[in-house]
């Protein structure tokens, strides 16, 4: 019947489907290719009668399939995403910028540019919204390359500058691509999104021509403006503009404190840290604490040095004067259960050891503090030290033993 018949077809096309996927998931490229081949002459064997534009399905398994596997290179990509143009017209402007991706990947910038401009001059029926966001990224892209274009001018202009002499048509055409992609930039950047790569390239515009109140603003509605979803990036970029304006240390504070709110293991944390160690408040010497303990809870911090030196300045500060060591306490109560096994560890400390002379002297230092004098990774670290006859390692051991009445109180 031709019910049952339907319901075959369906089964095959999702049976083929998975074979595809799975050849794409082993890199058997050739193989997904066969299959892709079988399941398109299927498409136009069963429904030979009724015009079907090839789906999104065989589009992006298409490109994958012939990024991975042509021998042909751009030449036989090409003809494939044209053809994918033509027929399927409703997805005319994602295409092109599937294609311009690809262009870019191989270097291809003028083709890409012009890609672009192709698709921007592309008009199909009357203009939906879904059309008009595909054309504002497809501007918004081409805002890109004239920023790309503007970067090489000044490069050149700078060069030439330090020779002695200006090129006036250098400095025209970098402002004719300064004026296209400034324009094409700010209008997608109004749109709430993610949009690091657009805004970071505005803001590179409006600085080089001093425009930094503009500059600024931009940023903090990035950054700030709640329709625009969470986006760590904002307040990095945002930072990174204040501190190239030497603005205010309040100010600085008030951008990082966000970003250790939604990333405390940034890099940024132990800039954050270090700002808040110097201050005289003490509400703020407290919160410096917690951000680099915070920092250090994660794995990518691991081995960083610069991370474990400004605990440790920190921790010493506190067991010297022996001043707030509840707050030492407050912290290690959460993490006394899993750090030495993630830190600690005697695996780890032979490993520090053998690689890092550096990390493996300020972990010593944090593990006698927090675990004692009879802590296994302090233990074999320093005697590692002294038996290597390195001063700092004697005066660490010397430090540790001295203190270690700190560590019974931290530890209750």
């Amino acid at each position: 019947s031709s019910h049952e018949h339907k319901l075959n077809f369906q089964k095959s096309k999702e049976a083929c489907l998975n074979y595809i996927q799975d050849a794409m998931l082993q890199k058997q490229w050739k193989r997904a290719a066969e299959f892709l081949t079988f399941y398109i002459e299927a498409l136009e064997k069963d429904f030979s009668r009724e015009y079907m534009g090839p789906s999104e399905i065989i589009w992006r398994i298409g490109s994958e399939i012939l990024w991975h596997h042509s021998h042909n290179g751009m030449k036989e990509f090409n003809s494939f995403i044209e053809q994918m143009k033509t027929l399927a017209i409703t997805r005319y402007l994602k295409v092109s910028l599937e294609h311009v991706f690809h262009l870019l990947c191989n270097g291809l910038i003028d083709e890409a540019y012009q890609t672009l401009s192709l698709a921007e001059s592309w008009r199909h029926g009357e203009q939906t919204s879904v059309q008009d966001k595909e054309m504002k990224l497809i501007e918004a892209y081409r805002g890109l390359l004239d920023y790309y274009s503007w970067a090489k001018q000044k490069h050149i202009l700078l060069k030439h500058g330090q020779d002695g002499f200006e090129d006036l048509s250098v400095e025209q055409e970098m402002h004719n691509c300064f004026r296209k992609a400034a324009v094409n930039l700010k209008e997608i950047i109004k749109i709430p999104g993610v949009w690091d790569p657009f805004v970071k390239c505005y803001v590179d515009l409006l600085e080089f021509y001093g425009d930094h109140d503009e500059a600024r603003q931009v940023l903090n509605e990035y950054a700030y403006n709640s329709k625009f979803p969470a986006n760590p990036n904002a307040h990095v970029y945002l930072y990174q503009f204040l501190k190239r304006q030497g603005e205010s240390k309040k100010s600085l504070i008030s951008a990082l404190k966000i970003l250790h709110d939604s990333v405390p293991s940034h890099e940024l944390m132990i800039d954050f840290n270090i700002m808040l160690q110097k201050s005289k408040k003490r509400k703020k010497r407290r919160l410096g604490l917690e951000v680099i303990f915070a920092a250090l809870d994660y794995a990518g911090c691991k081995e960083n040095v610069k991370a474990w030196s400004c605990l440790v300045k920190q921790l010493k500060q506190i067991v010297i004067s022996e001043k707030h060591l509840d707050w030492i306490t407050q912290e290690w109560n959460s993490r006394r259960d899993w750090w030495p096994a993630f830190h600690f560890s005697h695996y780890l400390a032979k490993r520090n050891w053998q690689e890092n002379e550096s990390l493996s002297y300020e972990k010593a230092l944090v593990a006698g503090i927090l675990l004692g004098k009879d802590c296994k990774y302090f233990k074999y670290v320093s005697h590692q030290g002294c038996k290597a006859q390195v001063k700092r390692f004697r005066m660490l051991k010397k430090f540790v033993n001295k203190h270690n009445p700190v560590y019974l109180r931290i530890s209750g």
